[in-house]
């Protein structure tokens, strides 16, 4: 008998313990219930949480702790304070961008913990569950004992359920300009495809991958891992465990800081975000990166309006000119050339050369690079301080005579500062610089940070850039200017809360098919970009190529698509600011500007809305947009090196209206590599009730313009 009530008592003692974990036990679910986060503690303590998706795991149970430098680990030890569930759900208004309008919509849990150590150190875990995916972020509140941190490692784990299809590129605290590998997760090898002839490349020990990562799972379910409102903070990366099917934060460091990341008390880390789609094409048109972003702190941008624009830029990229006026280097392929042999681009006559024929064909801007002295010496030096000012032009180029020429042709001139990855010089020279822009009527600046950060030992991608670039955001805001940076750092949806932000690179671009050793950017390319890249944020990619070939100036480099689908990338791969990158003489057909021309001319680049037709990841995608100003539609779909048969309804096209189509599509005998200027213009009437089938050649695409009948 005693022992049967020792029994009785031992059962009824671990089921109050097992009761009282349980009640540690949290779930929040999407509004529509489709998404749902467990959220727990170990028996050590340890804070760890599961992703379902329709009642099935995709991501199981990961832990989350952070490590410092002089400190002990926060990771085991926790005891469970209180939690916090709310919904929210509001409507904001874009300035500019792929829509008018953006719901944000979700539920929320804030968990409360403390560690039970004399410390008692606080943090609290925030997540935020839409019907498109996920975000969480640790929140360390104020508290006695521990007013700063330096952060040398935050452990967040996603633990994946199988060995996905992933579209990576390898993980790099200075460049996001690799090209994405197609591969299950089991086979990423980060390491081995880092480096490349041309590129920058920062190597670091880890089997990393940078952000965003998409995946697909066997079920069909895609993901994608990425950030959002990164700041203050270093950028992500995420190193992989191949074996486990597991991904750990590896944040950008910093050999200056001895640490990833430095901070004072109160603090919030960036969003870990989970995109999750049952088809691919969802993934672009979430909207949750940007919802996770504060709102608009700047208001309105008068000063800021979406357009087209033409430059001297491709130019030098092929060949035919240079930046520098002194030829002492052949900047199109970064090698010191023979001095004297100078093929300035930047000259007072070519810049009104590219402002006349902006001006006749319907383009609003004009970006010059190298009208500024300092471009003999400013990649191939360790001394990059001070090389440029932004204010003294060449000999051969008269800033005040541009000028005054685009304001009579109704052009707005671009600025240009390329830092020479000198952020420290050009913080000194950003009032005096911007308020010379503001005085010659220029409201945007293409900013530049190519080469190794000065001072040695930081990154493009680390806390010390991060916060330099938001600095120039900040001191742009204040003179009205609005920024396309390159070379960047990531887009994580802050053009939400800086609608000043209004594009970036970061990615391997157009110019990659100019002067790249390994043959440019493949077909497959850009439909991985649509899924990858560009779930970030708004992409200066410059299209617009018509001389695929260019082998007046290069033989060995080409653009590895159709002209069609350079086209259809004006509709597919979203900006508000789009480059015409070609040479103005390649846009003249028989001396008359070429007709494929037009569908440039009338493209828009601000929406009313966008939908993803059809797509898949990596092979092919199809998007319409409804320009906000005239309320056309623009059709875009490209495919990779395989020639495809596109279906296309026209379903978002209003009831019982009758529309005009002009559709630029391949020729018959179109091929991206053997024949890829062959293109054909076909006018067609369609209705709601519509449907087309466009043939798509390897490497091409299609692009379509579609205006209401009166």
């Amino acid at each position: 008998m005693k022992n049967l009530c020792l029994a009785i008592c031992t059962f009824l003692f671990v089921s109050l313990i097992s009761c009282e974990e349980k009640k540690t036990l949290l779930t929040v679910k999407s509004p529509n219930e489709a998404n749902e986060i467990t959220f727990d503690l170990s028996k050590e303590g340890q804070p760890f949480y599961r992703l379902s998706h329709n009642d099935k795991i995709v991501v199981d149970s990961s832990f989350m702790s952070f490590d410092f430098k002089d400190l002990q680990s926060l990771k085991n030890d926790f005891k469970f304070l209180k939690s916090e569930k709310a919904t929210a759900d509001e409507v904001w208004d874009m300035p500019w961008g792929e829509q008018l309008q953006v719901r944000n919509h979700y539920n929320e849990l804030i968990v409360y913990l403390e560690e039970q150590s004399e410390t008692k150190r606080k943090l609290n875990i925030h997540f935020k569950v839409y019907d498109d995916g996920i975000g969480f972020r640790y929140e360390f509140p104020e508290q006695a004992g521990m007013q700063e941190l330096l952060i040398t490692d935050e452990n967040t784990e996603f633990n994946l359920t199988g060995d996905h299809k992933v579209w990576w590129m390898p993980g790099d605290w200075d460049n996001y300009e690799h090209l994405y590998n197609e591969s299950l997760f089991s086979a990423i090898d980060a390491i081995s495809k880092r480096n490349h002839p041309d590129l920058n490349a920062t190597y670091i020990p880890e089997n990393a991958v940078n952000t965003p990562v998409t995946m697909k799972t066997d079920d069909g379910l895609y993901l994608s891992f990425h950030e959002a409102d990164l700041t203050n903070y270093a950028g992500m990366t995420l190193k992989v465990d191949p074996e486990n099917f597991e991904m750990t934060s590896e944040l950008v460091g910093s050999e200056i800081l001895g640490g990833k990341a430095k901070v004072n008390l109160p603090f919030n880390t960036p969003w870990r975000t989970i995109q999750i789609a049952e088809k691919a094409g969802d993934l672009i048109e979430s909207k949750m990166i940007l919802n996770l972003n504060e709102p608009n702190e700047i208001g309105e941008l008068p000063y800021f309006t979406p357009m087209k624009y033409v430059g001297i830029w491709w130019e030098m990229h092929i060949g035919k000119s240079t930046w520098d006026i002194e030829g002492s280097q052949d900047m199109n392929t970064y090698t010191t050339g023979k001095a004297g042999t100078s093929r300035h681009g930047a000259t007072t006559a070519n810049a009104k050369k590219y402002i006349d024929f902006a001006s006749q064909n319907g383009i609003r801007g004009l970006l010059v690079e190298g009208w500024n002295t300092g471009w003999d010496q400013w990649i191939n030096t360790d001394d990059r301080e001070g090389v440029f000012d932004f204010m003294t032009p060449y000999d051969d180029y008269d800033f005040e005579e541009v000028m005054q020429y685009a304001d009579e042709k109704g052009v707005e001139v671009i600025m240009h500062h390329e830092t020479s990855a000198a952020p420290r010089t050009y913080e000194k020279q950003m009032e005096v610089a911007f308020d010379f822009m503001k005085e010659n009527g220029m409201n945007s600046v293409k900013t530049g940070y190519v080469g190794e950060i000065i001072p040695k030992g930081e990154y493009h991608h680390g806390q010390w850039m991060v916060n330099h670039y938001q600095k120039v955001l900040d001191e742009a805001a204040k003179k009205k200017i609005a920024v396309n940076a390159h070379e960047p750092i990531k887009a994580t949806g802050k053009r939400r809360t800086y609608p000043n932000a209004i594009a970036r690179e970061g990615l391997r671009g157009q110019e990659f098919n100019a002067w790249a050793s390994d043959g440019g950017n493949p077909p497959s390319h850009l439909p991985t970009i649509a899924f990858t890249r560009m779930l970030a944020g708004p992409i200066d990619f410059t299209p617009g190529v018509f001389n695929i070939k260019f082998d007046e100036y290069k033989e060995d480099n080409q653009v590895n698509t159709t002209l069609a689908q350079q086209l259809a990338l004006y509709v597919v791969i979203y900006s508000p600011v789009q480059m015409a990158c070609d040479l103005p003489e390649h846009y003249l057909k028989d001396g008359k500007v070429h007709p494929a021309f037009q569908f440039i001319t009338d493209v828009g680049v601000d929406w009313q809305q966008s939908k993803v037709l059809d797509g898949e990841v990596g092979d092919y995608v199809t998007i319409a947009r409804q320009e906000r100003e005239s309320g056309d539609w623009f059709v875009g779909g490209i495919t990779d090196e395989n020639e495809r048969m596109q279906s296309l309804t026209f379903d978002f096209l209003k009831e019982g209206k009758t529309y005009s189509g002009t559709l630029y599509k391949d020729g018959p005998q179109a091929h991206w590599n053997d024949n890829p200027e062959e293109y054909e213009i076909e006018e067609v009437e369609l209705t709601r009730d519509s449907q087309l089938e466009v043939r798509l050649a390897s490497g091409g695409g299609f692009a379509m313009s579609i205006t209401e009948k009166e």
